[in-house]
């Protein structure tokens, strides 16, 4: 058998251009032949049929915690994982230690990416020192190792300033900066929501308004350079309604949501189960229904999963101290799937070829299925429906709360490269 071939025959073609039936050949990497009833020849042939088939998914919001936190995480357990939920492609943030804020630290993600990834690791840059806030990176010296995507993820940029000056230089360089909208001055001490339930359980609140300030002044900023700003995991109504406006007005901005942003609320702490802790916080039915209104009109570009692993003795503290944060790599598709009523050929873009734009991988992620481009590809049953098995994650952590809940559509198979790293659902190293 020749092991850098795959025919795969029987599946429903779903990709920018739109949909279509076809069996398709992979071979050294690329798709090598589309057609009606291919035959089969000395590659390994997978019967796809009632199946999807569709450019592999890009998460533009991957925590990986390597290095520095390998007991969450690891870059390879990381890209497993993102195999397993249909991924080719993550950005890897900056919350490492050391942070991705120069070349080495970059470099280091980017080789052991390579080396062990199951997917195309893409390490972010941080926008400032240490995520610290006051002294910007070197911009140019880590575009030109192939940072595409800068973000102080987990922390705003503050000052308004030296935000400016970042989206001006960012600009220069053809890349995007990634902004985590929280003034920071408005939610200190607070762990969820700022809202009825929060007021009931007596704890300390976060107003959707330290996120949507800082949407509002981004927006603004990007008008004011011309340089584009991609806004991380949006969770209010208003922030919906602020991006609306800036893109009718053709500004150069872009937007993602998490799926437990739109699957779960803020009434979810009330057990004070620290799994529905994240920032930002989950927020309340008329928010959930406005951030999926915004996917499905397009006003939201992605679905990211914020995928942020930590380790069961961080998840145990209590509520005011453990960390925020969820898995989210193997459960993206299952949760959006069951949560959003939009068409395949939508709900896939928002996670394959529009983050890749955004992201700037375009040039091999999320790519039409036709003859000659890159086989980075996804398999998915769009009947199956499907609970989580913790003991059955490929992440290192298992934080997740969506154990027990029915989740639609699964990843059967996952080709990066053209290697079949995922073939009925288990990864293949």
């Amino acid at each position: 058998m020749n092991n850098n071939a795959v025919l795969l025959t029987g599946a429903v073609v779903i990709d920018e251009s739109g949909e279509r039936q076809l069996d398709i050949r992979l071979r050294d990497g690329v798709i090598a032949e589309v057609g009606e009833a291919l035959v089969a020849g000395d590659e390994e042939h997978l019967d796809v049929s009632g199946c999807l088939l569709a450019p592999g998914f890009v998460d533009l919001h991957t925590h990986l915690r390597e290095p520095g936190m390998p007991e969450a995480e690891t870059i390879e357990t990381g890209s497993r994982a993102a195999a397993l939920g249909g991924y080719t492609a993550v950005v890897a943030m900056p919350n490492t230690d050391p942070t991705q804020d120069c070349v080495e630290v970059v470099e280091f993600v980017a080789k052991r990416g390579r080396e062990v990834g199951l997917c195309d690791v893409r390490p972010s840059g941080s926008i400032t020192i240490g995520r610290a806030g006051h002294q910007l990176t070197p911009f140019a010296d880590l575009a030109a190792v192939g940072v595409r995507l800068f973000t102080d993820d987990g922390s705003g940029v503050q000052d308004e300033g030296l935000m400016r000056r970042a989206l001006e230089y960012a600009g220069e360089l053809g890349v995007v900066l990634a902004q985590h909208c929280e003034v920071a001055s408005l939610t200190a001490g607070a762990v969820m929501h700022e809202g009825e339930c929060c007021s009931h359980l007596g704890l300390p609140g976060w107003p959707a308004l330290a996120e949507e300030l800082m949407v509002h002044r981004d927006i603004e900023l990007s008008r004011l350079t011309g340089s584009p700003v991609h806004l991380l995991h949006l969770s209010t109504a208003r922030s919906v309604e602020l991006v609306r406006a800036a893109k009718a007005e053709g500004l150069p901005v872009t937007a993602e949501a998490t799926p437990h942003h739109i699957s779960l609320n803020d009434e979810h702490l009330s057990s004070f189960d620290t799994r529905y802790k994240v920032n930002p916080p989950l927020r309340t039915i008329a928010d959930i229904e406005a951030v999926k209104v915004g996917l499905i009109d397009g006003t939201i570009d992605a679905i990211a999963t914020d995928h942020a692993p930590h380790p069961s003795a961080a998840k145990d503290r209590p509520l005011d101290e453990a960390p925020p944060g969820m898995l989210g790599l193997e459960t993206a598709l299952g949760v959006a799937r069951a949560h959003l009523d939009c068409s395949w050929q939508h709900l896939i873009g928002a996670m394959s070829w529009r983050p890749a734009k955004i992201a700037g991988l375009s040039d091999s992620q999320g790519r039409p299925i036709a003859v000659g481009e890159p086989a980075n590809l996804v398999v998915i049953d769009p009947d199956a429906e499907w609970q989580v098995d913790p003991h059955a994650l490929a992440s290192r952590s298992s934080n997740t709360p969506f154990v027990g809940v029915d989740l639609k559509a699964k990843v059967r198979h996952t080709m990066f490269q053209g290697r079949v790293v995922v073939r009925d659902g288990i990864a293949t190293a």
